[in-house]
């Protein structure tokens, strides 16, 4: 029997997923360990220092995740080393970051290293930044430019991104989920480049949340992104109230929304939901204290609604929920627990064989 070539061994591995499995394939021989690094597509680092010892092993990566500190150097090697990453997560979890004690952020990359990856890596699609403080606006607006075909952007927690690279985004072709969570600096005016930039005709999932200097001229600017899927505006602050609500009504192609702790949005807004966001599917209302029995029965008769959560919404009773049950789809209801005690034991039996049902 012949010696099996290259090709054949690269399809035999092809066929083999599991990591222990291809760890032990490339240790038969040397011919073994070269074309499981040629055929290796993804790979996850937990120790980065190492990573000019390994990395050049795999020239061929198309992912590339690590989760842990990571410094300029390090994404200089990556960006030199695999040309042809297309999904790139480099977010940090917020546990791990809760225990990373003294956390050092002069020790992370920053958009010297962002600028590394976007002039190395064009063909990137997915790009995950998520916590990454000092990412800033020279790197995003580079990396949005170099990268063509990038459609995910995740900046969330990212705290120096402001308008500056929204206007660089707003201009993408390609972008359809943005993640801007917590990005604080960004304004109405940062919105305006979203939504009537080339993004606003492939933006599909928009998260906003916790972006407090939005009011309700930003929010009702999105009312012309007309392929808009999923929209979370959760804790933008005061300044967005009934008018930005009722624009954000209109856009008929929602089908998630969250409007959590929007504490001047009311019933009207809902009304206006229930009657023009047909595709709903799922709706968030924790904390939104202005609504009441009126809002949450006009979703009585909604098609496609599986999920409502009310949590911490304290003008809701048990009938107004019992109103909800003639929503022949919904699937979920969350409501707040201190209105366990006061709905009959009868029935949240009566709402459990609808939906399911549960206490926040």
């Amino acid at each position: 029997m012949s010696k099996p070539g290259d090709d054949e061994l690269a399809l035999i591995i092809s066929w083999v997923i599991d990591q222990k499995d291809r760890k032990s394939f490339s240790q038969v021989c040397k011919q073994w360990l070269n074309v499981e690094s040629q055929t290796r597509l993804s790979i996850r680092v937990f120790e980065p220092e190492l990573l000019h010892k390994f990395l050049p092993r795999f020239p061929n990566l198309l992912t590339f995740e690590s989760s842990k500190r990571i410094t300029n150097n390090h994404l200089e090697i990556i960006a030199t080393t695999c040309p042809k990453l297309e999904f790139l997560n480099f977010k940090q979890q917020s546990v791990e970051s809760q225990n990373l004690v003294g956390f050092d952020d002069i020790s992370d990359f920053d958009d010297v290293g962002v600028l590394a990856i976007a002039n190395g890596c064009c063909k990137l699609c997915e790009v995950l930044f998520r916590r990454r403080r000092r990412v800033g606006n020279v790197g995003v607006i580079t990396l949005v430019k170099c990268a063509k075909s990038l459609g995910v952007l995740d900046l969330g927690r990212c705290s120096l991104i402001n308008d500056s690279s929204l206007e660089a985004i707003g201009s993408m072709n390609s972008i359809r989920a943005l993640n801007l969570e917590g990005c604080s600096l960004i304004t109405d005016k940062g919105l305006t480049f979203l939504a009537t930039g080339s993004s606003s005709r492939t933006l599909k999932r928009l998260v906003l949340a916790e972006c407090d200097r939005l009011t309700d001229f930003g929010v009702s600017l999105l009312q012309g992104m007309y392929c808009l899927e999923e929209l979370n505006l959760a804790e933008c602050g005061p300044k967005v109230t009934d008018y930005g609500g009722m624009a954000v009504a209109s856009i008929a192609s929602l089908k998630r929304l969250n409007l959590s702790w929007l504490i001047n949005v009311s019933d009207v807004t809902l009304v206006a939901i229930s009657e023009n966001c047909r595709n709903l599917v799922t709706l968030d209302l924790t904390g939104c204290e202005m609504i009441s029995g009126a809002g949450i029965r006009a979703f009585g008769y909604h098609e496609c609604l599986e999920s409502l959560v009310l949590a911490s919404c304290d003008n809701i009773c048990g009938d107004d929920v019992d109103m909800v049950l003639k929503c022949k789809s919904l699937r979920s209801i969350v409501l707040d627990k201190g209105l366990k005690m006061w709905i009959p034991k009868r029935m949240q039996e009566n709402i459990s064989r609808f939906c399911q049902l549960h206490w926040r």
